[in-house]
């Protein structure tokens, strides 16, 4: 997949595309919907096929109060378009500029002249340009001068059942259910970061964590335990994770997110590791002792690995 960074990136020689629009935050299950549609029409009629998107969530320039926690970063969020099969994404700065730009002119120079569109697939409730002027039927109405057609996605929920969004997705990670949030979003809930020295207290129980820097990417999930994998460099390790601000010490950091890997001791500092949460074990609690603690943590150790086996 090609990134192409702005408008100045895309190459006048770019073919003709089935183009899709929208934030992608998590390339949910709706998201999927979307691009999978997009694929068949562009395998039809022998077009490209190439999502836009913004570099940060809109609201956080138009209402910063009023902007949620991004489910993944940029970065993952290209990763997650990358493995879709998509020829291109192209990212724009969402900027005052951008956001100012009237609706029709985002159609005629962003999804005419840059893109080439052929066909425009947004989802149901989808909205572009200036104070949110455009949405589906402005871009069905201007189909036939600019020369492409529009798609509406309808919503889409597992088995029907409900409709997936980002927003849904945020309150079952802060619940803790990870297991849902997968389901819904088509992949296992995952934050990356680089592992840094911690207070070595899981070591000294007997339990060595690797501790994600606190500017780690992606969407934290609820305090607690879970089971998961560990990923680095390619290699997948079956772990145990805490989430939380391990309450039985004094001084912790909130979220903190640590990652006991089973059966294995390597040393992880300074690497890029990607943490995966697969299902929730319990909640965060405090222990009157080292002994019970100790007791406990090897119970989720045997919890985890029944769970990933």
């Amino acid at each position: 997949m090609k990134r192409l960074n702005g408008l100045g990136e895309v190459p006048l020689d770019w073919p003709a595309s089935a183009v899709s629009i929208g934030k992608f935050d998590g390339v949910h299950a709706g998201h999927r919907a979307i691009i999978a549609e997009m694929k068949l029409l562009a395998e039809r009629d022998e077009l490209a096929t190439a999502v836009v998107t913004f570099d940060r969530h809109p609201l956080s320039l138009l209402s910063p109060g009023d902007c949620p926690p991004a489910l993944v970063s940029l970065d993952q969020k290209l990763e997650l378009l990358a493995a879709s099969g998509i020829d291109a994404t192209l990212v724009l700065e969402f900027d005052s500029a951008l956001s100012s730009l009237p609706a029709e002119e985002f159609i005629s120079r962003i999804l005419v002249d840059a893109m080439h569109a052929k066909h425009v697939l947004v989802g149901k409730d989808f909205r572009f340009g200036a104070r949110g002027a455009g949405d589906s039927q402005l871009l069905t109405s201007l189909g036939a001068t600019y020369g492409y057609e529009t798609h509406r996605i309808d919503d889409v929920g597992p088995d029907n059942e409900q409709r997936v969004s980002s927003t849904g997705i945020r309150r079952l990670l802060a619940d803790g259910d990870v297991h849902a949030a997968r389901d819904q979003l088509g992949h296992v809930p995952t934050v990356r970061g680089v592992v840094v020295h911690g207070a070595a207290r899981g070591r000294e129980l007997g339990f060595p964590t690797a501790n994600l820097s606190t500017e780690s990417e992606g969407l934290i999930p609820a305090d607690g335990v879970y089971a998961g994998w560990l990923t680095d460099a390619g290699v997948r390790y079956p772990a145990a994770i805490s989430v939380g601000n391990n309450p039985t010490f004094e001084g912790v950091p909130h979220k903190q997110v640590e990652a006991y890997v089973l059966d294995e001791d390597i040393d992880l500092y300074g690497h890029v590791v990607e943490v995966s949460f697969v299902e929730r074990i319990r909640g965060m609690v405090a222990f009157t002792g080292i002994d019970p603690l100790i007791r406990q943590i090897a119970d989720d150790v045997d919890r985890v690995r029944a769970i990933l086996t």
